[in-house]
């Protein structure tokens, strides 16, 4: 939120989904611009693994995905699956916590008045969707509620990649919400991974991790970006905390978290901003559509989507992302308006956030991920929540795209209209429309 001038008579009130900042709005560009690539790559990448765990080849794609390597006395021999999730996502992740920093130190997270709004939705995008599931699983005999943080993520590339699809007109402010929003949203998701998917803790890897994290955040603070340094490190702590028992995504955050935001006397932008620009090609063009590949390959031999809506788990996630995601958020916006007698931004309108809502449904690499960890990787009921996981995606996706791209077209007649009489006023002002004698 931020104020606005008063008008006549009239005292100022807060306003929702503001335009942001011109470097907010510039930094939200390109991060959206790099999403879109990301989210059409884990778009291909899912469509393969679902084509190919369906096809008379479906064997080699089991075989691809449950081939083990790496070193046993390390904790480390895992199949392509697993390196995929905890090694591959850990570049993601960390992505995430330098994005986090950032918008905690320099974006719309570091001014309480700005930071209410996406952190109040991002709460109610997960609370909703988890009641939702337990709802549904606690009123089933076979219910199963320790899934119900499966529907609870938002998977920014591939929300981005519906907006690239859609051409969208919507405004800064919007665009800007979106990817506030889908940060928290991951911060909310990593502690949950952190806090309720950790069986056993072993303390000595757990303390020689942190140590570790605390050396590398001691380099970059003091302007150290040596790869062959910097990269070593982070490959340590990311294997000592695997060791550790907590989900090694973790070290990705921290190390993101540890990177300093603010530049440094004679530059331009900070380190994490430099060292996002450096890795998150890596996250969305590598990392993330190869996990879609290895994670997204469900079969539908036995049932297909009608299964997995059978399964009260997946019943749960699918609902939980259709109807629980957007409930939160527009239901969480509505109330914050209500209680802070804020009003919505007058260039925006409230079918605007319904379509952001809905959007917030495509859950996808997140809620994968925590599948695996609820419920095993491989077992039938993770592929039922997969299959769920794919379906309500799908669902919102469309259901987003359709409010979206009506909004689209308001939006664009608008542009369309401006532009008009702009070039009008031009044509009647011998000074091109300026007033100023410059032309």
């Amino acid at each position: 939120m931020s104020s606005v001038p008063p008008g006549p008579g009239r005292p100022s009130r807060p306003r929702l989904l503001a335009r942001p900042s011109w470097p907010q709005a510039r930094h939200a560009a390109g991060i959206l611009r790099g999403e879109t690539v990301g989210g059409l790559l884990l778009l291909v990448g899912a469509a393969v693994a679902l084509v190919w765990a369906n096809s008379p080849w479906r064997a080699g794609y089991s075989s691809l995905v449950g081939t083990e390597f790496g070193p046993a006395s390390l904790h480390l021999h895992l199949d392509v699956a697993h390196w995929a999730s905890d090694g591959l996502l850990a570049i993601f992740f960390f992505v995430v916590g330098l994005e986090l920093k950032r918008e905690l130190v320099l974006g719309d997270l570091r001014a309480p008045g700005r930071a209410v709004l996406p952190v109040v939705a991002a709460v109610g995008g997960m609370l909703m969707p988890a009641l939702i599931y337990t709802l549904v699983n606690g009123l089933a005999a076979d219910g199963a509620p320790g899934g119900w943080a499966v529907p609870t993520a938002t998977d920014i590339a591939f929300a981005v990649a519906v907006l690239a699809i859609i051409s969208t007109h919507l405004p800064a402010g919007l665009r800007s919400f979106l990817l506030t929003l889908a940060v928290v949203d991951d911060l909310l998701a990593i502690a949950i991974i952190a806090v309720f998917f950790t069986d056993r803790v072993s303390p000595a890897p757990l303390a020689a991790a942190l140590v570790t994290v605390a050396l590398f955040a001691l380099l970059v603070n003091r302007g150290v970006t040596r790869p062959w340094l910097l990269v070593p490190l982070a490959v340590v702590a990311w294997g000592l905390m695997h060791a550790s028992g907590v989900h090694a995504t973790v070290a990705g955050v921290l190390l993101g978290f540890a990177v300093p935001a603010r530049p440094r006397a004679g530059e331009q932008t900070g380190m994490s901003e430099r060292f996002e620009h450096a890795w998150r090609p890596v996250s969305a063009g590598v990392a993330v559509p190869v996990f879609a590949l290895t994670a997204a390959g469900v079969s539908l031999a036995d049932g297909g989507f009608g299964a997995a809506l059978t399964d009260p788990a997946g019943l749960g996630v699918a609902l939980g992302l259709l109807v629980g995601k957007p409930l939160g958020v527009m239901g969480s916006t509505v109330l914050l308006a209500r209680f802070t007698r804020a009003e919505l931004d007058p260039g925006l309108s409230w079918w605007d956030v319904l379509g952001v809502a809905l959007l917030a449904g495509v859950g996808f690499t997140v809620s994968l991920l925590i599948g695996e960890l609820a419920f095993g990787a491989g077992t039938e009921r993770d592929d039922h929540v997969k299959a769920a996981v794919l379906l309500g995606s799908l669902a919102s996706a469309l259901v987003a795209a359709t409010v979206l791209r009506t909004r689209n077209r308001v939006y664009r007649r608008i542009e369309e209209q401006e532009a008009l009489d702009s070039d009008g006023n031009s044509w009647g002002n011998p000074d091109g429309g300026r007033g100023d004698g410059r032309g």
